[in-house]
């Protein structure tokens, strides 16, 4: 049954991603471009079950197209995951008069969308903000692309010293769960190795390649590491394997943490940002509930919260190809 749409909200929730300000940004603005009222909710889903709104016009948005962070607030929220705790968030969208929702994060976020607008039959659009670009049904996510120049240009530095010293650098960044940060950023630093949740390469592996490396010539190494591997218990147990079973080597650790998630938003970010904000809109305006916006070869596309949300990303065989032949 089609439902008229006179007020919508947004939110973000989960872990930050630069893009998330310019997709609120667009939701905003297209939804004062189809003479819609916007609400943000603050602190995510956590704001929802307390009543944290704030109505938003075209000129709330102005200026954080290139701000990173989210300026509605993030947060993880353990009463949403209960039935009382979505009661309340309900209540309070009734009483604001809010028709439809869109909820910006990762697969945690959509999974309580799901729940919520299942529940109660209440509309929902999610938009993929996660560094970690593991949400299936869309190519990219925002907040990835700035993610990975990001963890690029750090490498670059840590290569400078490596260099200098000879040293072999362990350098970990995020995907808890999916390696493509770490595959992309690694063929892009031109990394000897990459290790990631996806393929289990064994220490002895590692081992014998790093000395096939010296004895090519290398007298320095960048091992790019996700958060995620399994090849030792943590990145300091695999460097101090390494030490004891390679000589000529100093190694050293780098972990680049959260500066992953902050800066300002690459441009691809902002527009990809800003192509799903309006999408989100014209979705909930063409009475899609219980979806995602995602790009698939360019393409803006809907996908439904289930699909979005089945298994893992299938990895990218061409790109490890790639990676082996590039880093001979």
């Amino acid at each position: 049954m089609s439902r008229k749409i006179n007020k919508i909200g947004v939110l973000t929730s989960g872990g930050d991603a630069p893009g998330m300000n310019a997709a609120i940004r667009a939701v905003v603005r297209s939804c004062a471009y189809q003479k819609l009222e916007c609400v943000g909710v603050f602190r995510g889903y956590e704001g929802l079950i307390e009543g944290d709104f704030k109505d938003l016009d075209a000129r709330s948005v102005k200026n954080i197209i290139n701000r990173g962070g989210t300026f509605l607030k993030s947060a993880r929220s353990k009463g949403f995951r209960t039935k009382e705790g979505r009661q309340k968030a309900y209540n309070h969208l009734v009483k604001a008069n809010i028709d439809a929702l869109v909820v910006i994060g990762g697969d945690g976020t959509f999974t309580g969308a799901l729940v919520f607008s299942e529940e109660f039959d209440f509309p929902v659009v999610g938009i993929p903000g996660t560094i970690d670009n593991d949400i299936n049904g869309t190519d990219f996510t925002i907040g990835y692309d700035t993610a990975l120049n990001t963890v690029v240009e750090a490498i670059d530095k840590i290569r400078d010293t490596a260099n200098s010293h000879n040293r072999l650098f362990l350098v970990e960044v995020m995907g808890r769960d999916a390696g493509d940060i770490a595959l992309n950023a690694g063929i892009g630093a031109g990394a000897e190795e990459i290790l990631i949740p996806e393929q289990d390469m064994g220490k002895d592996r590692l081992i014998d390649s790093l000395r096939r490396s010296k004895k090519s010539g290398k007298t320095s190494s960048i091992i790019v590491v996700s958060e995620g591997d399994q090849i030792g218990k943590n990145i300091f147990e695999l460097a101090k394997y390494i030490e004891d079973n390679l000589e000529g080597y100093e190694v050293r650790v780098s972990v680049l943490g959260h500066i992953q998630r902050g800066g300002s938003p690459s441009c691809y970010d902002r527009v990809l940002a800003s192509r799903m904000g309006v999408g989100a809109v014209d979705a909930l305006l063409n009475n899609e509930h219980n979806v995602m916006i995602g790009i698939v070869h360019s393409k803006i596309v809907s996908v439904p919260f289930e699909d979005a949300l089945k298994g893992e990303n299938e990895l990218d065989l061409e790109l490890i190809r790639v990676a082996d032949i590039t880093s001979i």
